[in-house]
């Protein structure tokens, strides 16, 4: 057992995690999220987060990955089939965990445009998450100690 680690959060991702460099992308996606599939077929890990929902394992992943700066769209999550401007409660909260990390606000995908993207993530946390659209792709940033 560690100190100061989210309690959620596996070895297997944790190992991910710190396994990640500047540009890779770790993909937080729901129960019903075809994972295992994308996984194999774009190469990506496939790590079992089965206990907790997607908001949760979000706020984990970010008391210890930075997000990256470099890039526009360094936060991701699925549009609403038929509706993009629609506002899941997943997609609401992970806005709030953002904004209450200091983070940027996240930008919507096409769904198969999504799915494209988390297939090739170098790491997917699948969560028990049972609400649609709980899926957020984050871009890892540098952690460096100054300029």
């Amino acid at each position: 057992m560690l100190k100061n680690l989210p309690s959620l959060l596996t070895p297997d991702a944790l190992h991910a995690l710190a396994s990640m460099g500047h540009g890779d992308d770790v993909a937080i996606v729901d129960a019903n999220f075809p994972s295992a599939r994308l996984a194999s077929q774009g190469g990506a890990r496939l790590v079992e987060l089965a206990g907790a929902d997607a908001p949760a394992a979000l706020q984990a992943v970010l008391q210890l990955l930075p997000v990256d700066t470099f890039t526009e769209q360094a936060v991701r999550v699925m549009d609403v089939v038929g509706d993009p401007a629609a506002v899941p409660a997943p997609v609401a909260q992970f806005g709030a965990l953002l904004a209450a990390a200091g983070e940027v606000a996240p930008v919507g995908l096409e769904r198969h445009a999504f799915y494209a993207q988390a297939g090739a993530a170098f790491v997917i946390l699948r969560t028990g998450e049972q609400r649609k659209y709980g899926n957020i792709l984050l871009r890892k940033g540098v952690v460096s100690k100054g300029e």
